[in-house]
């Protein structure tokens, strides 16, 4: 029997690499699997890591209308030529080009998965234009994931899209996680020794850890200030992730402080985050918008509570004073306070941690994630 064909596009390669590792090669035991996105290194060990086929087309993150008319007219040559079953889209910029050129193409199953939305953020002529755009994307698909039901509720509440075509998958979350490799028992004790002592972490300093971009709309300058209000001096801030000063730049008084801090390590981005997770007490995720956070997962699955925001994603994840707390986004004396709370309070982290790996492996397990879309996939085929 021959497979039916299965595109799935994202903007930057390292999407297909992390956010969805392991998925494609999971979907390639029942469809003939192409994996596109801008060409990298990593794209290559895409296809070596999933063991499926791989396709460059050049895709910008930013808004750049003569590089995105050629990456849509490269798309549509090669949908056109593939003539795939089913194109799935991660990302904007990816769902707005493969969109168009699969409707242009003729494919007839066109999916696109929203996992965040920077329009949130936005205001104006910029606002006016990610409206438009997202609206354009939804309206060529022919079903639209968002990948959790806040997120849902946002698209439904802001009109981008008919509230039919919208289905989160499963509980929620792209890829789900993985629990079998985050995992904190396999960590020794001497192997996190040696992390801690190499990173000038004492062992009795109580460790908050971030992960992800350093950039504003993650709440970093909030993070920073309020780490720096913190009076406790047994304490580090431990920043796992890359600047990106040319898309969302830091306030210049929080750059010098994570420079100047002694309580503030930066390691910039890491290929295997869970040994930094291993030797933290607590993730401190302050984001000011999400899809479905993996992050926030990733930390539960080993075992640390987390203090996140309330806002879509991170409040399906956390249940508050459970696995963690909430607090309201943008605020550094919640922050601050909640911060604090964990620095006195070692009894009530100890319980929340506690709960963090079973609520996550209960609900966000990765193989429960993959059949469930398999099964979607299934049901859209027999449609056909």
């Amino acid at each position: 029997m021959i497979r039916k064909k299965l595109i799935r596009i994202s903007t930057a390669p390292i999407s297909l690499h992390k956010l969805l590792k392991g998925q494609l090669k999971f979907m390639s035991i029942y469809y003939d699997v192409v994996a596109v996105s801008s060409y990298s290194d990593v794209l290559e060990t895409v296809r070596e890591n999933e063991g499926i086929r791989i396709k460059g087309v050049e895709m910008t993150r930013k808004i750049t209308p003569v590089q995105d008319i050629k990456a849509l007219w490269k798309m549509f040559r090669f949908l056109r030529r593939e003539k795939p079953f089913i194109v799935h889209t991660h990302t904007p910029k990816a769902g707005i080009v493969g969109m168009i050129a699969a409707s242009l193409a003729g494919v007839p199953v066109r999916l696109h998965t929203v996992a965040g939305l920077p329009l949130m953020e936005a205001t104006g002529n910029k606002r006016r234009l990610l409206n438009f755009v997202e609206k354009m994307t939804y309206s060529l698909a022919t079903k639209v994931y968002p990948n959790s039901y806040g997120l849902r509720d946002f698209i439904v509440s802001e009109k981008l899209c008919n509230e039919k075509k919208l289905q989160v998958i499963g509980s929620g979350s792209s890829n789900g996680i993985d629990t079998a490799y985050f995992d904190s028992v396999p960590f020794t004790v001497e192997e996190k020794k040696n992390l801690r002592e190499s990173l000038q972490i004492d062992e009795k300093d109580f460790v908050f850890i971030f992960i992800g971009r350093l950039v504003k709309d993650k709440g970093i300058n909030e993070l920073v200030a309020a780490f720096s209000g913190l009076k406790a001096k047994n304490c580090k801030l431990l920043l796992v992730g890359p600047f990106e000063k040319d898309l969302d730049p830091l306030l210049l008084k929080t750059e010098l402080e994570i420079e100047n801090n002694p309580n503030i390590i930066s390691v910039g981005y890491q290929d295997d985050v869970r040994t930094f997770l291993a030797i933290s007490d607590c993730l401190a995720f302050p984001s000011y918008r999400e899809g479905f956070p993996n992050v926030v997962m990733q930390a539960g699955a080993m075992d640390l509570p987390s203090i996140v925001t309330n806002i879509n994603g991170c409040n399906e994840i956390i249940i508050h004073n459970k696995n963690g707390v909430i607090i309201p986004p943008k605020d550094e004396n919640a922050l601050l306070g909640a911060m604090d709370y964990f620095l006195h309070h070692p009894e009530e982290v100890n319980r929340m941690a506690k709960n963090a790996r079973s609520l996550i492996a209960e609900r966000y397990e990765q193989r429960v994630v993959w059949e469930a879309l398999l099964e979607e996939y299934n049901r859209l085929l027999k449609k056909d």
